[in-house]
């Protein structure tokens, strides 16, 4: 990039071509929608496919060169040829089936806006800026892929495995398209090559909408274990056996999930939530006594020493009410994430230009995964957060207002303004 010599604070009146920001949202918000109003842009389906190719024509009308990596990351650079680390900016444009129309994709949109504007200004840059598209970060194949790539969070084995909930593999979906999924191994980065990582995101809770806060600056995101638990009994007939002589898991899991606010009063925080989802009950007839309960058990709270005492309350909880009720209680951890911290500078800066902005912002947790929280294993990260109104999300009630978006897009681009000149 052939930069002018323009003083820093040239920036300082810099704003987001709204309109143009505008029309681009609701554009890509018609590729993967259906009658239902959802959107079904699911990675590496056709929907997916499409929604990534209106996105490189669009950095091709910039004047810029899209970039794919193997594991199907998408986005683009400006300021390639100057030779250091990359401020890193982005999110994810796949969606989860029945989806709304920013989660993920607002957060490519406001990045690639932000480039344009810097681009269009001619400012000076003295590190490059990269806007990308992370590959299934919603979870077709398990999720966060493109983060994990780029992080080198990934081996051959997990990705021959991954597989759809149709048994399609990550495979064969990418081949589809002429990739070869191995590739993804390829797409790892060095950390010292990026400098910062930033990603703008709905805020999928209520807390931002209920207090007419304009924007929400993440100080740490949220760790979590995921865990499959079984309680065994003895499946029996319901007329003849009585209350007193059954082994019914059923009423263990009643019971345990009676426990669970207590376990987080004890030994949670306030920002601690343990939710059970999925509950499979066996052999799920009406006339008989349950013989087996699977469930789910999601447990998340923003500090590692707290969600070690939660585990470890969880599973003398039930312990004692396998003992009690005589039954078999084992399970088996299906994931397991690590809080991470926002970096301290990026945070400095965010709360510098709201207030430069007039924004009202309040420091949060966040509740949900996100890409950034893998990309910190390579690189500091920052996130901020735009108002969900009521809460919503992965659903076609999901919205934000364009004053929030465009309050959220402002404190982005001139966030990444002050990092980069």
């Amino acid at each position: 990039m052939t930069s002018k010599s323009i003083p820093a604070s040239a920036a300082v009146d810099l704003r987001v071509d709204m309109p143009r920001l505008q029309q681009e949202i609701l554009e890509l918000a018609k590729i993967g929608q259906r009658p239902d109003r959802g959107l079904y842009r699911m990675a590496f389906t056709d929907e997916d496919w499409e929604g990534r190719e209106w996105f490189a024509q669009r950095i091709r009308e910039a004047g810029l060169r899209p970039k794919q990596d193997g594991a199907a990351n998408l986005g683009t650079v400006l300021g390639e040829e100057i030779d250091e680390p990359v401020l890193l900016v982005g999110s994810h444009l796949d969606t989860v089936p029945n989806a709304g129309h920013l989660d993920g994709s607002l957060g490519v949109l406001l990045g690639f806006e932000a480039m344009r504007r810097i681009k269009e200004d001619g400012l000076p840059l003295k590190r490059p800026l990269e806007v990308i598209s992370f590959s299934d970060e919603e979870g077709r194949f398990g999720g966060l892929f493109g983060s994990q790539a780029l992080a080198g969070d990934l081996h051959p084995e997990k990705i021959y495995e991954a597989r759809d909930l149709d048994g399609i593999s990550l495979v064969e979906a990418m081949k589809r398209h002429g990739l070869d999924a191995l590739d993804a191994l390829d797409a790892r980065r060095d950390p010292q090559s990026i400098y910062r990582y930033l990603e703008l995101h709905i805020e999928q809770g209520p807390v931002l909408d209920q207090s007419h806060t304009n924007v929400g600056i993440v100080e740490n995101i949220t760790g979590l274990f995921k865990w499959s638990v079984r309680l065994e009994g003895v499946p029996n007939h319901a007329g003849t056996t009585p209350m007193t002589m059954r082994k019914d898991p059923f009423l263990g899991l009643s019971e345990f999930a009676g426990e669970i606010a207590r376990i987080l009063e004890e030994n949670g925080t306030e920002l601690s939530r343990a939710t059970i989802g999925k509950v499979d009950l066996l052999p799920g007839v009406a006339n008989t006594v349950p013989g087996e309960v699977v469930f789910s058990l999601d447990v998340r709270d923003p500090q590692q020493a707290v969600l070690d005492d939660i585990a470890g309350a969880m599973r003398k909880a039930l312990s004692a009410i396998a003992r009690r009720r005589d039954l078999y209680f084992d399970f088996e951890v299906l994931s397991q994430v690590r809080p991470v911290d926002c970096d301290r500078q990026v945070v400095q800066v965010l709360e510098e230009e709201a207030r430069k902005l007039n924004l009202s912002y309040e420091k949060m947790p966040s509740g949900a995964a996100h890409d950034a929280q893998i990309v910190a294993k390579v690189a500091p990260i920052g996130m901020i957060f735009v108002p969900s109104k009521d809460g919503r999300s992965h659903s076609p009630a999901e919205w934000t207002s364009w004053k929030d978006i465009e309050a959220g897009a402002n404190l982005l681009l001139r966030t990444l303004v002050k990092l980069l000149i």
